[in-house]
């Protein structure tokens, strides 16, 4: 049996995320149909974690089990895509693991990023790509709030009601604040998070960012470890699984 990892690009946009689901197209499912087709066998992947329904990915990682080996991975790579190209699913690399790797568990950290663009006018090359926001975004104060959750805390005022993480606890290594021109794009590192954690955390920076909430409040909405005390959730199609390290 060989274990296979690959590293995917996604639009999110029409799909009800990455897990198969009853109510909808899946990223997982798409993939799995285009591999059975390829290789001749049913074949079950296993993805580093959930994307909502909407949500992007750079760099999604997944693997899968085979019972022969793929021999020539330039023309696997060129039959998949050729098959994933109408449903905006690109396979970007395909590595040999040991049989122990795990998609999932092997994980040592993922990387999100959420693309916000502040103007005015509205989006056309990045609609469905970016959440836009017409008011004017105090920077700095984004900046100095996003390095208060840098640590490890208890995220529960960022948590989802239906998360089934076992913990609130999480360790934010990076919460980084660029911008270019009118495009701010918020990146943040952790071996793992909780759903909903990336949107919920961007929706309370951009509160800060509104000056309408201060600092101070910022911070007391972390301890509050309430979800009541949450800002509403950023939308879905800013957000990307950037990448996955193991």
């Amino acid at each position: 049996m060989f274990v296979y990892q690959i590293i995917i690009e996604y639009d999110g946009t029409k799909f009800v995320g990455w897990q198969k689901q009853k109510n909808g197209q899946s990223v997982q499912q798409e993939i799995e149909k285009v591999l059975k087709k390829i290789l001749k066998e049913k074949i079950t992947i296993y993805g580093s974690g959930r994307t909502d329904s909407g949500v992007h990915a750079n760099g999604q990682s997944a693997h899968f089990k085979l019972k022969s080996k793929i021999d020539n991975k330039y023309y696997f790579l060129n039959s998949v895509n050729f098959f994933l190209k109408k449903k905006k699913i690109s396979i970007l690399k395909i590595n040999i693991k040991k049989k122990n790797f795990h998609a999932r568990y092997s994980a040592n950290e993922r990387v999100y990023k959420y693309v916000i663009v502040n103007r005015l006018a509205p989006l056309s090359l990045d609609l469905n790509k970016a959440w836009h926001i017409k008011s004017n975004l105090n920077l700095k104060s984004i900046k100095k709030a996003a390095s208060l959750l840098r640590g490890k805390k208890d995220f529960s005022t960022f948590r989802s009601s239906s998360c089934n993480a076992k913990s609130p606890i999480r360790t934010l290594d990076e919460a980084k604040v660029i911008k270019i021109r009118n495009k701010i794009i918020i990146t943040f590192k952790s071996r793992s998070f909780l759903q909903q954690q990336v949107r919920s955390m961007v929706g309370c920076l951009k509160y800060v960012g509104e000056n309408k909430w201060s600092l101070k409040k910022f911070q007391n909405t972390i301890k509050s470890k309430r979800r009541t005390e949450c800002a509403p959730p950023a939308p879905a199609l800013g957000l990307y699984l950037d990448s996955v390290k193991y």
